[in-house]
């Protein structure tokens, strides 16, 4: 297993930005996109419960619609690859059976090995559930996976830009995840850099590593 140096690792974290123009005639690779989308289903998650959907959106009627919607940025339409991370609205008893029989099918384990795994699970859930709670615990799996994405996109030399500018109500219902369950938290778009996005000759800005990081 090869395992990228950790001053490789760091090169490609200075190198990339949120770019705010795409090269609009550069697509990302049908093999890097398989990689990504990999990087993605294999993004951790509390208990495993992979409580999301990642809508890949290449059409540009699509795209275009999006754009109207996200502030009239042009991240949307200028990208390769347009990714919305939504979450499982409400995450039900269902959702907790369909893992369930993922694990059996995967590990090969008797189901009723993992009735104590089901009690805590859903035990959780009922509580979040009561306390209000349970949606804004999917949006913090939601943007570990968008993280994930990023640094892998990176690692790869693909350019990114998480989108926060967004109206996820707008989204749902040009991408119809409501009927289907789920509700947009946040987007990222990704391709390559123009070669006039002044935004990446850009020094960052970051507190110094003694300052954010403590020792215990």
């Amino acid at each position: 297993m090869s395992v990228l140096s950790p001053a490789d690792l760091l090169t490609q974290l200075q190198w990339r930005y949120a770019t705010k123009k795409f090269d609009t005639e550069r697509k990302i690779s049908a093999e890097h996109w398989r990689a990504l989308e990999e990087a993605l289903v294999l993004t951790p998650s509390s208990f495993g419960l992979q409580p999301w959907r990642f809508v890949v959106v290449t059409d540009p009627e699509v795209k275009t619609r999006l754009k109207a919607v996200s502030w009239n940025q042009d991240q949307p339409v200028g990208c390769s690859h347009y990714v919305v991370f939504a979450l499982r609205d409400q995450l039900s008893p269902a959702d907790i059976e369909h893992y369930l029989d993922r694990i059996v099918e995967v590990r090969g384990v008797e189901k009723d090995k993992l009735a104590g795994f089901r009690k805590m699970m859903l035990g959780t859930r009922e509580q979040m559930l009561a306390t209000g709670v349970l949606n804004e615990w999917a949006t913090r799996q939601v943007y570990i996976a968008l993280g994930n994405f990023m640094t892998a996109a990176a690692v790869l030399g693909i350019d990114a830009c998480p989108m926060e500018g967004i109206e996820p109500a707008k989204y749902d219902e040009i991408l119809g995840l409501k009927s289907q369950g789920f509700a947009t938290v946040v987007a990222c778009a990704a391709g390559y850099r123009a070669v006039d996005d002044k935004t990446a000759a850009v020094a960052k800005v970051r507190f110094p590593v003694d300052e954010v990081v403590r020792h215990i």
